[in-house]
């Protein structure tokens, strides 16, 4: 057990490298750039490959590349470069190609405000790609939460075959902190799932029983035709419909059962609780105060901090609502959260946010005046 001091940024590039992640294809954008430096360090000495790409679009593609190789791959961005990589997140749910892309969220849109921090890319991290998709997103208060969550992000995608996306902001990825990293062999890594049958039997999209079909590398021996297109089992494309549905309803099935294993949620001051702060990032940090100051005060509240963003928390929400008298949804934006939280609670308490949305951090102020509305 190794204790150090260390920014956020820093924390995700030594918890890709901890997870096995071997290839980072990035472009420099505030406030994520030091992930890729950090990595441009780190991953020669442990025979990893580093490359600053042309663009944003470019990177997307590159670190696909890289994992139909074989590798774990990682990329990270911020808002306008999050935008730019859209299509090739599509393109990899659709191929079912694992990876992880750190989006460390600035103030939008456009250029918006590169410096400053922000939670406005909440929706964006589930639906920024078109079509019915699935998407796991992850989301750290801390740094010693950045390092842990950077390996279960790397973890999830490979057992998953799928993109997951681990959604920072600028307050946790500037800050320093001490942290933990651990010794070898201390953290589970997850390595995706090898064919097992011979070459010739081997089809890349098979319907499997957990949804999850075995993933060959290129040049491993076995055919592995890859397209944007919807396709059957074989990889080609198919316009029939009885196909596409079945092949839909396999990735609908595999997160129906991975999804009680990739949400993570802390539930703190429950015991007694009448009023619930519901938060995630570094909104979260400022919800702990807020709670604190409240209970000083003599008021009953708990906090819900998501780690996991998508699959939304929803069902465990909605057992902690039933009696509440209220509930405030803490984020850096216009009301983005706000609206999951509605929809899982239901008519059950009433729900208000408290939002900060001019490029300043969250105060406890912001929370405890909103409680006092109730």
């Amino acid at each position: 057990m190794i204790k150090k001091m260390m920014h956020g940024n820093e924390a995700c590039a030594y918890g890709a490298i901890i997870a096995g992640c071997r290839f980072f294809a990035g472009y420099p954008i505030t406030p994520s750039s030091e992930i890729a430096e950090e990595l441009a360090v780190l991953l020669p000495q442990v025979e990893g490959k580093f490359i600053q790409m042309e663009d944003e679009i470019a990177s997307m593609a590159a670190i696909l590349g890289a994992s139909l190789n074989g590798i774990k791959s990682l990329t990270a961005t911020s808002g306008p470069g999050f935008s730019l990589k859209q299509e090739n997140i599509g393109y990899a749910c659709q191929t079912e190609i694992p990876c992880v892309i750190v989006n460390v969220q600035r103030g939008g849109p456009s250029t918006g405000s590169p410096t400053m921090p922000s939670q406005e890319d909440f929706m964006q991290s589930r639906w920024g790609t078109h079509g019915d998709h699935f998407i796991v997103v992850l989301s750290p208060s801390s740094v010693q939460e950045t390092f842990d969550l950077t390996v279960k992000s790397f973890n999830i995608s490979e057992k998953y075959r799928t993109p997951v996306i681990l959604l920072m902001d600028e307050i946790v990825g500037h800050m320093t902190e001490k942290m933990i990293l651990p010794e070898p062999g201390e953290i589970e890594i997850i390595d995706r799932k090898k064919p097992s049958v011979k070459p010739e039997d081997f089809r890349p999209y098979e319907n499997t029983e957990d949804g999850v079909p075995p993933m060959a590398a290129f040049g491993s021996g076995y055919r592995h035709h890859v397209t944007g297109l919807m396709h059957d089992e074989t990889g080609f494309p198919t316009n029939n419909s009885e196909i596409i549905q079945k092949q839909k309803d396999r990735w609908k099935k595999k997160f129906d059962l991975a999804r009680d294993t990739v949400v993570f949620t802390e539930l703190t001051d429950a015991e007694d609780m009448e009023y619930l702060v519901f938060s995630y990032g570094s909104s979260a940090r400022c919800t702990r105060k807020a709670v604190k100051i409240a209970r000083e005060n003599g008021l009953k509240v708990g906090s819900m901090k998501a780690l996991t963003l998508w699959p939304f928390p929803g069902k465990e929400l909605e057992k902690v609502s039933r009696g509440l008298k209220g509930i405030v949804v803490a984020e850096m934006n216009m009301g983005q959260a706000i609206r999951e939280v509605e929809r899982a609670v239901g008519k059950n308490v009433k729900v208000l946010g408290a939002n900060r949305y001019d490029g300043e951090s969250m105060h406890p102020d912001d929370i405890l005046s909103v409680i006092e509305k109730f």
